[in-house]
C-alpha cells in the first residue's frame, strides 16, 4: 500500500485523500494514516512544488556543481555534505560515483552570485579539494515531468523494414 499512495503523491502531491483511497481501493482513513506514518518515519519529506522559472518573470540560475572532498575519519562523506546543503542556496546534496564525490544543486540570481557561493562559502571548506561548476542552460524534465511545452508533431523520421 505504501508504494502505490507513494508512486501517485510523487506525481501529484495536491491529490486529495478521497481521490487517493478511491484510485487504490481503500478507506481515506487508511490513506490518512499511512501518509501520517511516513510523514513521522521521514519516509515523505515535504511537498514542493514543481515550477517552471523559465515562463515565469523570476530571473533565476541553475548550477550543478561536482565537489571533490576529503572524506572524514569514522564519518565518511556525511558531515562534509551536511555542512554543504546547510547553506541557504543549496537545493541538493547528492553522493555521486566517478571523478568527484559530491554534486551540489543550487540557484541563485545571477551566474555571478553562483559563482560567489562557490569561491566564498564552498571552495574555501577544509574538506573540499576542487569544484567543478556547470550551469543548466535549459530544463527540459524534472521530477519526472515535462517542463517544455508538450507539441504532439514527432519530429522522429519513420524507419520502415
Amino acid at each position: 500500500m505504501r508504494n502505490e499512495i507513494l508512486k501517485v503523491i510523487d506525481k501529484n502531491s495536491r491529490i486529495s485523500s478521497v481521490d487517493l483511497a478511491a484510485m487504490l481501493g481503500t478507506t481515506v482513513d487508511v490513506i490518512e494514516n499511512e501518509i501520517k506514518a511516513m510523514e513521522k518515519e521521514k519516509i515523505i519529506c515535504g511537498y514542493p512544488t514543481l515550477i517552471n522559472w523559465d515562463n515565469s518573470q523570476c530571473e533565476r540560475v541553475t548550477a550543478l556543481i561536482e565537489v571533490k572532498v576529503t572524506p572524514q575519519r569514522g564519518l565518511g562523506f556525511d558531515k562534509i555534505a551536511e555542512r554543504i546543503y546547510k547553506f541557504d542556496e543549496v537545493e541538493s546534496v547528492y553522493l555521486i560515483s566517478g571523478e568527484f564525490d559530491l554534486c551540489v544543486m543550487i540557484e541563485g540570481k545571477t551566474m555571478r552570485e553562483v559563482a560567489n557561493f562557490v569561491s566564498s562559502k564552498l571552495s574555501p571548506l577544509e574538506s573540499v579539494l576542487s569544484t567543478s561548476t556547470n550551469f543548466i542552460l535549459k530544463k527540459y524534465k524534472e521530477h519526472g515531468m515535462p517542463l517544455a511545452d508538450d507539441s504532439s508533431d514527432d519530429e522522429r523520421m519513420l524507419i520502415t523494414p
